[in-house]
């Protein structure tokens, strides 16, 4: 057996029994990145001396019996996340060589557990993409089949865990970022209410929907991570102070009486014909475990991708204006004058994808058109909040697809930015309404590539979510198949 091929939960037991140590566990995890790391390209920085040498102090906590819930397990972090000392790029060459000089918050959390970081995963240029294409360390691939997208903008995070490069990893979702590539690589990825995870020490990309959240290889996983990563920080100021429950032991009960909505807006023509095939056998298997199911209606969703494309690039407009070669980062050589030293830094520094955000954005946030983009998507995002707290006085949860299609072929979307945008259409509602939601995996395509359904719940009740998500799994053994890639591939 592999040691890099458990889970956070499994390794917790033979650490406290005593079978095994994080510096055998962390070597096993450094040995499948050199085995498949050269097909999936799922980090921008591997972390070997700094892991191995937080190992043996994990190893000397655990001998003087302290360990806690995540000491000695190995865990990669999105490189849009502040490690103090360790380059933060968010995949851009403006931050190429960027090294902060601080912790996140996140960071300092899970410190507290002495987990292992093993390294900083690949991501989308400034999380702006669904397909982990537009990052300046080049595409990631999916563990699944190594020529198509793993999603984005998480994709490295997805990519790692799917190809067990790492135990568990962090991600961040602006628009569906960590559920999109959780379905696309067969993982499980939560995005916590806004507020309930401090976005401190997060390089911002549009700061009303920006969240951190898990990437596991099952839900005990993902509700262990949310337990220690969750809570307010007066460092955040849209950080929110609302007690934490312990996830994990919210786990086992069952479902019957929970009342599961169906979206009819988010079943619609564009689902592929296996993703609406497993989508309604999991309907059907929750049936079976005692919940019920009825038809809601959002009737607003329709305009929600029209929303986000006004709202997140406005602030994504106004975020990255701090890069212009004088606070961060990468700077122009041989510019003749300040403003020629801006332009060209800025214009060399930002990919594509970028740079066509910045421009919707200030335009969207530009006099005599604030009125007419930005003033008004924000009052369409009300109504859409609106339609979710009509939805959830009828049901507990709501069950979608997570996205439209099983993941595409790198490439095939790339010079159709409304095709890659659509690619989101299921995930953006739960950011414009600060509403939590889980990816699951629930099935397979014809061509055997994962695909996963979508829970959303109430404002901070990630508890009945996770109670909804571990029930399914504990009846399915979706969540328990393994890529083919590398030299081993049984668990």
């Amino acid at each position: 057996m592999e040691l890099y091929r458990l889970t956070i939960h499994e390794l917790q037991e033979m650490l406290g029994k005593g079978e095994v140590t994080s510096k055998e566990i962390t070597e096993s995890v450094f040995r499948r990145i050199e085995d498949v790391e050269g097909k999936t390209r799922a980090f921008i920085t591997i972390m070997k001396e700094q892991g191995l040498r937080q190992a043996e102090i994990a190893d000397m906590r655990i001998k003087e019996g302290k360990p806690s819930r995540l000491t000695g397990i190995p865990l990669a972090i999105k490189d849009n996340m502040c490690i103090k000392g360790i380059k933060t790029t968010c995949g851009s060459k403006i931050l190429e060589n960027y090294i902060p000089p601080y912790n996140g918050s996140v960071i300092e959390r899970l410190k507290e557990h002495l987990p292992v970081f093993i390294g900083k995963t690949n991501m989308d240029e400034f999380a702006m993409g669904s397909s982990t294409e537009t990052s300046y360390f080049g595409a990631t691939r999916n563990p699944w089949d190594l020529e198509r997208i793993p999603g984005g903008s998480s994709g490295g995070s997805a990519s790692a865990v799917a190809a067990d490069e790492s135990i568990a990893a962090l991600g961040s979702d602006t628009g569906g970022s960590i559920r999109q590539p959780a379905a696309c690589c067969g993982i499980v990825g939560l995005k916590p209410t806004y507020g309930r995870v401090s976005r401190f020490g997060l390089v911002a990309f549009a700061s009303s929907l920006d969240q951190i959240g898990p990437m596991t290889k099952d839900v005990r996983d993902c509700s262990i991570l949310l337990s220690v990563i969750s809570g307010h920080d007066k460092l955040d100021s849209t950080s929110i102070n609302v007690e934490v429950s312990d996830y994990e032991k919210s786990l086992g009960r069952d479902i019957k009486g929970v009342k599961i909505g169906i979206p009819k807006e988010y079943f619609i023509e564009r689902i592929a014909p296996d993703v609406d095939k497993s989508l309604w056998s999991a309907v059907k298997e929750m049936e079976k475990l005692g919940a019920t199911y009825k038809e809601v209606s959002l009737p607003h969703s329709e305009h929600a991708v029209a929303v986000y494309y006004l709202i997140a690039p406005a602030e994504a407009s106004s975020n990255l204006a701090r890069y212009d070669g004088v606070k961060y980062g990468y700077r122009v050589q041989g510019a003749k004058g300040l403003m020629e030293m801006y332009t060209q830094t800025r214009s060399q520094g930002f990919g594509q994808e970028v740079k066509r955000r910045i421009m919707l954005g200030t335009y969207a946030l530009s006099a005599g058109y604030y009125d007419a983009y930005y003033k008004k998507a924000s009052q369409v995002r009300t109504l859409i909040k609106r339609d979710f707290d009509e939805a959830f006085k009828e049901c507990d949860v709501l069950l979608t697809p997570t996205a439209p299609t099983p993941a595409f072929k790198i490439g095939e979307k790339t010079d159709d930015p409304l095709q890659m945008y659509l690619s989101d259409i299921f995930t953006i509602p739960a950011n414009l309404a600060g509403i939590p939601g889980i990816s699951i995996p629930c099935g397979f395509s014809r061509e055997g590539l994962p695909i996963g359904l979508q829970l959303l719940g109430r404002h901070f009740d990630e508890e009945r979510l996770l109670q909804v998500a571990y029930a399914f799994e504990q009846h399915t053994d979706y969540h328990l198949k393994k890529p083919v890639i590398g030299s081993v591939n049984k668990r």
